[in-house]
């Protein structure tokens, strides 16, 4: 009895002794990180919108030369400013937020030293590609119309003057696109080539049909009729007399000046960047040190695991054929297509349902931020499902937002995996929970890495097993379908812009493993020549996370806990994965005290 007092009060003193040797808080390194974070929220004013700071919701970032020429310079002084802080003297929050901080910071410095003097920077919003298949001002200026409050008179005039300055930044970019024409940065023809047509909607005489016209075609009930009638007049002006014309001039300037200068080249390596960008992008992407050979071998050795658990899926269905007859199989029979947008929408919200009620069983604290789930707007056209996120402080929801644009081609058997994915327990409630997350810094909350998040997203995906889902051999062919096209990915990525691939061997390889429409598979294959790299940190991190799961089951025996264990993934926010892993290692320690 004597001897299990002592033990107690022994470990009391030492829990007391390790917090006692915990600095406090260092106030002047955070007061940097919210100054920093601050800045950033003011020189993008767009992202300050989508995570819910309305202070700038009446501005559009300056896209100009000097001002990414001041951006660019101050990487540096920040970089020269967090040198002045001993890491040996921080606490472990600081400690990781200032690590966190200066990978960032490097990483920009390193693209920001590959463009030199070049109008380009390592921000998403200055790179020398504003435009592509994926994201344009078009798409951006359609979401902000979207994520911006529209409560009251002053929110409807702030957009009034956002929308205001959209012919001027269409004539910034248009002049970085200039620059990148006479420097070589520029896209492949053959993947920009469907971009002009997107700007449609955007530069016909009707201005009322434009996304950016939403918020004037319905108002709160607290604006009065004379305020609705002035705020649409003016509405309408704006863009008939500017934004809907300076789309319309932008449009030419791709098709005519834009699109010819493209090109005819597909890798990465052949940008004046040469491969030592293409290395910079595999190492933003995956935020490890992997080679585009060791992914591109393991790429294939993934699809190969996969394949041979789909054969499995197959073989239990009965069928009698080859796996391209299956793939037919699937495609045109009518049991698998859904003959609505709104039977679409039902289904998803039969399975968010299900998805929700077995949260409690993986997760030891969920967030409270709830999500919504609706239709992709028509001007979106035939892009995948994707995740629209809450604000940073809770005031809006996060949103599924699911492809009624062609239900005929979107079936079924891939709609859990999908959900799991893009709502819970991937996008929604990893965003949510980093979030709400406390004692830690804004920029932390809000930060994002591909193969953190979208390396989450395809685990989440893997735990519909663990949620009871996936019961029929269809929705997990499905599931080992979206697993596989993921690992594809890393094939024809590194094969494109390494292994000097042809558009249509890509293609070929993508449409032939993982079983999508060919069509889809082009779309897939222009995205990732447009887009380096960032299609490698999906199967990278959910790889990575597996393996930390592993390890952690291996060395915790009996005392792991998996509801503990994604709280531990997930409650330091969006990390590189190499901290990751030492975040996790301190983590099983902890738990074997």
């Amino acid at each position: 009895m004597l001897a299990r007092f002592c033990f107690a009060v022994c470990s009391a003193l030492a829990a007391f002794a390790a917090c006692a040797a915990e600095p406090a808080p260092n106030k002047t390194l955070n007061a940097l990180f919210e100054r920093e974070f601050q800045r950033d929220l003011a020189e993008h004013p767009e992202s300050a919108t989508f995570l819910g700071v309305n202070k700038y919701n009446d501005r559009l970032s300056d896209f100009s030369p000097p001002a990414v020429a001041r951006r660019k310079a101050h990487v540096k002084a920040v970089i020269a400013e967090l040198g002045r802080f001993d890491a040996g003297r921080l606490s472990t929050q600081d400690r990781l937020s200032r690590e966190i901080f200066l990978y960032n910071l490097k990483r920009r410095e390193a693209f920001n030293r590959l463009y030199g003097d070049l109008p380009f920077g390592a921000d998403r919003f200055d790179s020398w590609m504003p435009v592509s298949p994926m994201f344009g001002p078009h798409m951006a200026l359609a979401e902000l119309a979207k994520a911006a409050p529209f409560r009251e008179v002053r929110d409807y005039d702030n957009y009034l003057k956002r929308l205001d300055a959209v012919p001027h930044m269409l004539d910034q970019l248009k002049a970085r696109m200039e620059a990148g024409i006479r420097s070589g940065w520029v896209p492949p023809r053959a993947a920009m080539e469907k971009v002009p047509a997107q700007y449609a909607a955007f530069s016909t005489k009707d201005v009322t049909a434009t996304p950016m016209f939403a918020p004037f075609r319905q108002y709160p009930a607290a604006i009065v009729e004379e305020d609705r009638a002035r705020l649409t007049e003016a509405a309408r002006k704006i863009l008939a007399g500017g934004v809907h014309p300076a789309f319309a001039q932008f449009r030419q300037f791709l098709e005519s000046i834009f699109l010819p200068a493209c090109s005819d080249q597909l890798p990465a390596a052949a940008l004046p960047g040469g491969k030592a960008y293409y290395a910079l992008k595999v190492r933003e992407s995956t935020t490890t040190s992997l080679t585009p050979e060791e992914i591109h071998d393991m790429g294939k050795r993934e699809v190969s695991r996969i394949r041979a658990e789909m054969d499995k899926v197959i073989a239990s269905t009965g069928f009698k054929g080859s796996f391209a007859d299956f793939l037919k199989f699937l495609k045109t029979d009518a049991r698998f297509y859904v003959t609505s947008a709104d039977d679409m929408l039902m289904r998803y919200r039969d399975i968010a349902k299900r998805a929700d009620a077995e949260l409690p069983k993986l997760f030891a604290e969920l967030p409270r931020l709830p999500y919504g789930i609706r239709a992709m707007e028509a001007y979106e056209g035939d892009n995948a499902e994707h995740y629209s996120g809450g604000a940073l402080d809770g005031s809006r929801a996060g949103f599924f937002e699911a492809n009624t644009n062609n239900f005929a081609r979107r079936p079924t058997y891939d709609m859990e995996a999908l959900l799991l994915h893009e709502a819970v327990p991937g996008h929604h409630l990893q965003t949510a929970r980093a979030h709400e997350l406390k004692g830690v810094p804004a920029f932390r909350r809000a930060s994002w890495y591909v193969a953190y998040g979208e390396g989450w997203a395809l685990y989440a995906e893997s735990l519909g097993d663990e949620m009871g889902l996936y019961r029929d051999p269809y929705s997990r062919f499905g599931k080992l379908s979206a697993e596989i096209f993921r690992a594809s990915r890393l094939v024809v990525d590194t094969g494109l812009h390494a292994f000097d691939w042809t558009r249509g061997q890509a293609v070929r390889y993508l449409a032939d493993n993982s079983g999508i429409d060919e069509k889809f598979a082009e779309a897939e294959i222009d995205r990732y020549i447009v887009w380096p790299g960032q299609a490698l940190g999906y199967k990278i991190g959910e790889l990575k996370i597996k393996e930390l799961r592993a390890k952690a089951r291996q060395a915790l025996g009996p005392k792991f806990d998996v509801r503990r264990f994604h709280n531990a993934i997930l409650d330091d926010g969006a990390l590189p994965l190499d901290l990751l892993e030492v975040r996790i290692d301190e983590w099983i320690a902890r738990e074997r005290r």
